[in-house]
């Protein structure tokens, strides 16, 4: 057995769950986790952050070090130190993609009852074929773009229902404070706001909803799968007038009552 096997099976069972509790809980199937800690499978990536996020260590700690006999102190003190001796670090991965029959990137959609899969399956290029596809032409072609349905009212006048796309961000570098995105998170699922970047202070990017009822809250980096900055929308829902400062029902109104006297005026003349 590997050290990732090992630490695998030890870390699971000091945290006292059985294989099918913990391979409910990090998306996969109980035999997909008994192979693991038998050593007869090696873990995606993916599910290799999942456990790690699980088990309260890094995916580094998790498969190059044995951390089978260590206390939960003796773990958290070592990734402790981890932290402390790495500055932020940005997750080089290989981004999983589709193409039409002429080899032109598709524009995979995520609905939203499909975001909670899209965190297991995103890196994986079996589950994106499953996934509508669409093409954009406007969309400049040099980027790669996702469209991801979002949900609630957090992000209003956005309405639930929207279709937001959004291009990949290779770098946390390339946000720009106060830009919406599209988070992808193991923590947070998938959600759509307003990105404030302070990884260089303290390794975490500030998300905020345009809907001020919701409060504002952080994400580690490290937990950060993808980020994409949204780019267009799609949506079945016009914005409603009264929520225009500039044309309200009543303006409307009196628009509409003016080109019909204007209209009666030609007619008598």
């Amino acid at each position: 057995m590997s050290i990732v096997s090992n630490n695998i099976k030890a870390l699971r069972k000091q945290l006292g769950f059985t294989q099918e509790q913990f391979a409910e809980k990090i998306g996969i199937k109980r035999s997909l986790l008994g192979a693991y800690e038998e050593g007869r499978a090696d873990p995606r990536l993916n599910n290799l952050q999942n456990m790690a996020r699980e088990f309260g260590v890094s995916v580094d700690i998790l498969i190059s070090k044995d951390v089978s006999n260590m206390s939960r102190q003796e773990l958290q003190n070592l990734a402790e130190q981890q932290t402390k001796a790495q500055p932020p670090a940005e997750k080089l991965k290989v981004l999983s993609i589709t193409v039409d029959k002429e080899e032109r990137e598709n524009i995979e959609l995520v609905p939203q009852k499909a975001a909670a899969g899209y965190l297991n399956g995103f890196s994986d290029p079996e589950y994106l074929e499953e996934l509508p596809r669409f093409q954009l032409p406007m969309l400049p072609g040099n980027g790669t773009y996702r469209a991801f349905e979002i949900s609630g009212d957090s992000m209003l006048p956005m309405q639930s229902g929207t279709v937001v796309i959004g291009q990949y961000v290779e770098s946390y570098k390339d946000i720009r404070n106060g830009k919406t995105y599209v988070i992808v998170s193991g923590k947070e699922g998938v959600v759509y706001k307003r990105v404030f970047n302070y990884v260089e202070e303290n390794g975490k990017l500030f998300l905020v909803s345009d809907n001020k009822t919701y409060s504002p809250f952080e994400v580690s980096l490290e937990d950060v799968m993808e980020i994409w900055e949204a780019k267009a929308f799609i949506s079945l829902q016009f914005p409603d007038p009264e929520t225009k400062a500039d044309m309200t029902l009543d303006k409307l109104a009196n628009i509409v009552m003016d080109l019909q006297q204007e209209v009666i005026k030609l007619k008598s003349k």
